[in-house]
C-alpha cells in the first residue's frame, strides 16, 4: 500500500514536494487555506535565480548601517516593533553575516542554487508551462562605474567557483536591449543563466495541476491542528480529519508558529515585500527583468503589466501594510523607465520566510518520526522549490541525495 502523506502549504516549496512524492507513488494530499501559489509564491519577482549563489547578508559596515537608521532607504526598511519582535534572530543573522562565517555558508547555499534549473525543467515540461517561462536572463542596472566594476569582480568569482554565466554591458549595448532607459543608467550585468516567469503564481498553479492530474489530491481548508497518534499522524482541518504516515510542513513564513505546538522553537523571522503592476507609456516596452541595484527595487514585464517589487521590510508577519517603501521605489522607477498608471487597486503584501544562517531547513524533524520540514528559503523559495522537493523526497525514501544535506538539518538550531 502507498504511504499516505500530507503536505501542509501549497506555495512553490510545498507544491514541488507534493509533486515529487506523487511521482514516486506516494498517496499525497496537499493542504492550504488558499489555492496553490496564492500566498508568498504569488508576489515574487518571478526569477529562477541560478546566479544567486550568495544569500543576502545582514549589513555590517558602519556606513550602510547608519544609512539604514533614518528608515528612508528603498532596499531595506524596518518598523521598531518588528525589529524588537525578532531581535534575537536578527542578532544571530548579523553574527552569521561576519565575513569568516558567511564564507562558510556561501558554498553550502550555492549547492542548492546550482540545482535550480535542472529541477525546474522537468516540472515545467510535466506541467505544460513552457509558455510562462523565458530563458533570456535578466539585467542588473548601475549608475556608478565604480559600483559596476566591484560587482563584476563578484560575478567573475561566482563564474570561477559556481559556473555562473554573465555578460557586462556598456551603455550602448544596454540600450540595444532596453531602449527606453534613462540616461542615469550607465551599464549593467546581464545574468545569462536565470529563467524568468511572466506569472509566478500561474507557474505554481500549473505545477499543482500536474500533481493533481497525476492522482494527487488538493484540499483547500484551514489547518486547525497537527498531532502525532502513535506511529501515524492526524491533521485536522476545518472540513475533515486526515490520517497519514508522514506529514511535511512547508508553510513558509507561518511554519515557525505552527511548529511551536509540537515543541519546536526555530528562530524564524520575515522580510516583507510589496508589489504593484503598471502600464507603460507608449511607445515604450520593457523587454527584460531589471534590477536597479544601487537603489533596491525590480521591474518585471509580467502578464499583468510591469511589476515593481520592493526590497525588504523588517516587520511582524501580520502587521498592517505600509506602502511608503513602494511609493518611494515607484518615484525612482519612474525616473528610470516610463511607467504608466497603476493597474492594481492596492499594493500586494507578502513575507519571505527567513532563518538567521540564511539557509533553509530541509529534512526530518529531530524528535518526531514521520514529520518532515521544508521552510526558511528566504528570498529564494520560488527558485528552490523543485530542488527542495527532489531532495526531501530522496531523504524520505532513504536514497542518496544530490548534495550534502547536513548544512540544512533542523537540528542545527
Amino acid at each position: 500500500m502507498a504511504r499516505q502523506t500530507v503536505v501542509l502549504g501549497a506555495g512553490m516549496v510545498g507544491v514541488c514536494i507534493a509533486w515529487h512524492l506523487r511521482q514516486r507513488g506516494y498517496d499525497v494530499t496537499l493542504v492550504d487555506r488558499l489555492q496553490p501559489g496564492r500566498e508568498t509564491s504569488f508576489g515574487n519577482a518571478g526569477i529562477i535565480q541560478r546566479e544567486a549563489v550568495r544569500p543576502y547578508p545582514f549589513p555590517r559596515d558602519a556606513k550602510t548601517l547608519l544609512s539604514v537608521l533614518p528608515n528612508r532607504r528603498i532596499d531595506i526598511r524596518y518598523r521598531p516593533a518588528g525589529m524588537f519582535n525578532a531581535v534575537f534572530p536578527l542578532l544571530r543573522y548579523w553574527m552569521n553575516s561576519a565575513p569568516k562565517t558567511y564564507q562558510k555558508i556561501v558554498p553550502e547555499y550555492a549547492s542548492l542554487i546550482q540545482l535550480s534549473l535542472q529541477t525546474h525543467g522537468p516540472m515545467i515540461d510535466a506541467a505544460g508551462a513552457d509558455h510562462l517561462v523565458r530563458r533570456q536572463g535578466w539585467l542588473e542596472l548601475y549608475r556608478s562605474a565604480d559600483r559596476l566594476a566591484a560587482r563584476i569582480k563578484d560575478a567573475e568569482e561566482a563564474r570561477n567557483l559556481y559556473g555562473v554565466q554573465f555578460e557586462q554591458l556598456g551603455r550602448a549595448a544596454l540600450l540595444e536591449k532596453e531602449p527606453s532607459l534613462s540616461d542615469s543608467i550607465i551599464g549593467a550585468i546581464h545574468w545569462l543563466d536565470p529563467w524568468t516567469v511572466a506569472d509566478p503564481g500561474a507557474l505554481v498553479a500549473a505545477y499543482a495541476n500536474a500533481f493533481s492530474q497525476d492522482g494527487g489530491r488538493i484540499l483547500q481548508a484551514d489547518i486547525e491542528s497537527v498531532q502525532q497518534m502513535g506511529e501515524r499522524w492526524q491533521v485536522t482541518t476545518a472540513g475533515e480529519v486526515l490520517e497519514a504516515d508522514e506529514v511535511v510542513v512547508a508553510l513558509g513564513p507561518w511554519t515557525g508558529n505552527w511548529l511551536k505546538s509540537l515543541g519546536y522553537h526555530f528562530p524564524t523571522f520575515v522580510k516583507r515585500g510589496y508589489h504593484m503592476h503598471y502600464a507603460t507609456q507608449a511607445p515604450a516596452k520593457l523587454n527584460y527583468w531589471l534590477m536597479d541595484a544601487e537603489v533596491g527595487y525590480l521591474l518585471a514585464p509580467m502578464d499583468a503589466g510591469v511589476r515593481l517589487t520592493t526590497g525588504a521590510q523588517l516587520d511582524r508577519l501580520e502587521a498592517l501594510a505600509d506602502a511608503k517603501q513602494l511609493d518611494a521605489a515607484e518615484k525612482v522607477a519612474r525616473s528610470v523607465f516610463p511607467l504608466g498608471e497603476r493597474r492594481d487597486d492596492a499594493p500586494w503584501k507578502g513575507a519571505r520566510p527567513c532563518l538567521p544562517d540564511m539557509k533553509p531547513v530541509i529534512g526530518p524533524a529531530p524528535r518526531h518520526p514521520g514529520l518532515w520540514l521544508a521552510f526558511g528559503h528566504g528570498h529564494q523559495g520560488f527558485t528552490l522549490g523543485p530542488a527542495t522537493g527532489q531532495l526531501l523526497a530522496d531523504m524520505m525514501e532513504g536514497k542518496e541525495t544530490a548534495i550534502d544535506m547536513a548544512p540544512f538539518r533542523a537540528g542545527r538550531f
